[in-house]
């Protein structure tokens, strides 16, 4: 029995190839591997002396030749294969223990060039592994170290690798090569600046951690990262206390972070059920906490909570304070006593994401599944251009008013459609995510407000809408509400009766010229 060895990943090789020996098999090696073997005293045979071919072209062909991949391919259950082989002088090979060159962290390097990153494609490696992967019957291929000790042992116990093991092995193959082609594809594609929707889509991720369940605990679920530099997202985040972050949790903190990113201003974001419940902008953190606290009391309890400056001890304490239930709390950094106060909330999931602030690449893909297939965009990376921006009433907007539109524009563009959002005093006072109708929308913000704020909650506030208004009937509820201004994007064939009505009331109405439908 002969088994090739050659691996980037050196983790565990020379307890493996050691074990292998003691097991009689013979070992053939290439390159840097069988170095660190001869180094270790294990025996093995270098790959030109099983070719007569010597290495050449820096390396780049050692392992392209036949009788690597007849020894690899020849079915063993086939006697003209057996033949053939006898003719041609050639042994098989009964295992193959290959890893990649590691283009990964060959890219993940600051400062990588082209060449380099092109350098650390790997040619043989796969080939290899394909070989060996498509005629698994009769080879082990052996792609991750830690089946190692899976395959020792049944090596040790029957003297061959199970049939069911070589299957097991052979798709980790696949999969290992996907995975790795497709970052080589999705670094070019970059590397081009190729932003155009390709025709055929693939993609690659790596898998963070198991989860107890998805969405309802009936669902299998798992968290997966994309490959490449990214920051200030929650696959970066350290968690400095509480439970291991569930699905939900995952997928609520994410849309929180998408709506904190807007601003630049000190700003904290409640969130509930992936719909904002209340968000606060103010000169200091305790005051932006405070808005988006008393913006929806009830609400906030089990939500999500982040914030775009470093968590001092007065708001660690009023949080304490407060003794609100909250499943995750996020920033991109901790005062020490304020992190210790946190600290003994047992079951607050505390996430800390340094760069928190920086936003998405505008070119990122938004993913959608549908049975049968996929439908993919390019994220809602935009909020607004400003030289879109149209007053259409007779009153234009005070310029504390604007101030408000824009923070409520920012809101609302979180906000599940249909979607309205009311704002006074860079605060959230009402949030309607999610109605079939747009006044519905509306009226639940002047409702809750009311509920949750006081009587005179919306006395005095701007609404932005995600989408325009098909009918006047949202100005009429905005001004018995005691709204005094509206961003809107425009574009219903009956703008001209919203208007009206807002000149009829003395309502400022903004059309920016775009909507942002969150579905």
């Amino acid at each position: 029995m002969r088994a090739l060895v050659s691996v980037s990943d050196k983790t565990g090789i020379v307890e493996f190839s050691q074990e292998l020996v003691n097991l009689g098999i013979e070992i053939i090696s290439t390159g840097g591997t069988y170095a660190k073997l001869k180094e270790a005293g294990i025996p093995a045979i270098e790959i030109s002396e099983l070719t007569g071919f010597p290495e050449c072209l820096d390396g780049r062909v050692k392992t392209l030749h036949p009788i690597v991949h007849a020894g690899l391919l020849a079915m063993r259950s086939k006697p003209e294969h057996m033949k053939q082989l006898e003719d041609l002088g050639i042994e098989t090979i009964d295992m193959v223990v290959v890893n990649l060159y590691p283009f990964k962290a060959t890219i993940l390097k600051e400062g990588v060039t082209r060449e380099e990153a092109v350098e650390n494609i790997d040619i043989g490696g796969p080939t290899m592994l394909r070989s060996a992967a498509k005629n698994y019957q009769d080879v082990a291929v052996v792609v991750d170290p830690t089946d190692y000790e899976k395959v020792l042992s049944e090596l040790k116990a029957d003297g061959s690798v199970s049939l069911d093991t070589k299957f097991y092995l052979m798709q980790k193959v696949f999969m290992h090569t996907s995975n790795y082609d497709t970052m080589i594809a999705d670094y070019l594609k970059k590397e081009r600046n190729y932003t155009d929707l390709p025709e055929t889509l693939t993609m690659t991720f790596e898998k963070v951690q198991e989860m107890r369940y998805g969405e309802n605990p009936h669902q299998k679920a798992a968290f997966y990262r994309e490959i490449g530099k990214k920051t200030g997202s929650i696959v970066d985040a350290v968690q400095h206390g509480g439970k291991e972050l569930s699905f939900n949790n995952i997928n609520d903190t994410n849309g929180a972070l998408e709506l904190l990113k807007e601003f630049t201003e000190t700003t904290v974001v409640a969130c509930k059920h992936g719909n904002p419940c209340g968000v606060g902008s103010a000169d200091t953190l305790l005051e932006a906490w405070n808005k988006a606290y008393d913006a929806d009391k009830v609400s906030i309890f089990g939500g999500i909570v982040v914030m775009n400056k470093e968590l001092t001890l007065d708001v660690a304490q009023d949080i304490m304070d407060k003794k609100v239930f909250l499943e995750v709390l996020c920033a991109p950094s901790f005062e020490k006593e304020a992190l210790e106060l946190l600290q003994t909330k047992k079951n607050l999931r505390i996430l800390e994401i340094k760069d928190i602030e920086v936003p998405q690449d505008e070119n990122a893909y938004d993913l959608k599944k549908v049975n049968g297939g996929l439908i993919v965009q390019t994220i809602d990376s935009k909020l607004l251009e400003e030289a879109d921006l149209k007053v259409v009433t007779d009153r234009a907007p005070s310029e504390k008013e604007m101030e408000d539109m824009l923070f409520a524009w920012k809101v609302v563009k979180f906000v599940k459609s249909n979607g309205i959002a009311i704002a006074k005093n860079k605060q959230s006072v009402g949030i309607g995510p999610g109605q079939v109708n747009r006044v519905w929308a509306a009226k639940q913000c002047f409702e809750h407000a009311v509920e949750l704020i006081g009587d005179d909650a919306s006395v005095g506030s701007v609404l932005a809408s995600d989408a325009f208004f098909p009918f006047d009937d949202t100005v009429e509820a905005a001004h018995a509400a005691g709204v005094t201004a509206i961003i809107q994007p425009g574009g219903s064939i009956r703008d001209e009766d919203s208007i009206k009505k807002c000149n009829e009331y003395g309502i400022a109405m903004v059309f920016t010229g775009m909507r942002h439908f969150k579905h």
